[in-house]
């Protein structure tokens, strides 16, 4: 205020709107305004003024908005398109709010209800411990690593629980089902079923919005006979035989990475 009420003084006194104006670095077009404040009020239109709009161009009539509420109140079960609806039978003449702004109304008044999506939380299974051999398989992926062409390589790894055999070891693009499913395909016919395999709680071996977790590939399983084990999530030592190999296969085959998943 005190700059504007500089700039009027040395305005009335004669000096010039452009030479002032580039003084105090404000356009020309502000110095009118400036100028125009001061004509028109006095002193007190110089102070700062506030940035708030007039009225707000989709601001609801407090009177709409009070009977919005009073309608959800009185009738739990209607939404907004019912309530909008019934303001337009109410007040024809007025022009009808949309359901967005319904339904806004009705949430800042805390008037909606949300539906708590229901997860099923992933649980582990009771683990069996088998001296058998091809009694029990366990699987997982070796997380991903990068070739030196720039690609990711997902491992898919199947062993035997009592005699360690490393039963598959395939080098796939992703996690997805569609690539798993041959590989467990060709292990069945070559080792024969295991009465049981072991995996953690992730794609492909579960689907976390399926019912009680079960993927199309365990699904497959279960269809074929083969019962499913599932360790608790974040314990991975519970198929620590399985973890100690993928330790091995790290050392031997990432340091340096392949040029390509075939090298």
């Amino acid at each position: 205020m005190d700059e504007r009420v500089k700039f009027i003084a040395r305005l009335l006194d004669g000096e010039t709107m452009s030479g002032l104006c580039r003084e105090f670095g404000i356009s020309r077009k502000t110095g009118y305004k400036i100028h125009e404040r001061y004509r028109d009020c006095g002193v007190e239109g110089l102070t700062d003024r506030s940035r708030r709009p007039y009225r707000h161009a989709n601001q609801l009539p407090f009177q709409i908005e009070t009977l919005i509420v009073r309608l959800k109140r009185e009738r739990p079960a209607w939404g907004a398109p019912k309530i909008k609806e019934r303001l337009a039978r109410l007040y024809p003449e007025a022009q009808r709010p949309a359901i967005s702004t319904v339904h806004t109304v009705l949430d800042r008044h805390g008037l909606v209800k949300r539906r708590k999506r229901r997860r099923n939380r992933a649980m582990g299974t009771p683990l069996s411990s088998s001296s058998a051999p091809n009694a029990l398989w366990c699987a997982d992926y070796k997380g991903e690593f990068m070739l030196a062409d720039r690609r990711y390589c997902y491992p898919l790894t199947v062993t035997d629980y009592a005699s360690r055999y490393l039963i598959a070891c395939e080098a796939l693009q992703s996690t997805k089902e569609a690539t798993a499913f041959p590989v467990f395909e060709s292990a069945f016919k070559e080792f024969g079923l295991p009465r049981a395999i072991r995996t953690d709680n992730g794609v492909p071996f579960a689907s976390p919005n399926a019912l009680f977790n079960l993927s199309k590939l365990s699904v497959w399983w279960l269809r074929l006979g083969i019962e499913i084990e599932r360790i608790k999530p974040g314990n991975p030592q519970q198929n620590g035989r399985h973890e100690r190999m993928h330790l091995t296969l790290k050392l031997e085959t990432t340091k340096p990475a392949a040029e390509t998943m075939l090298r």
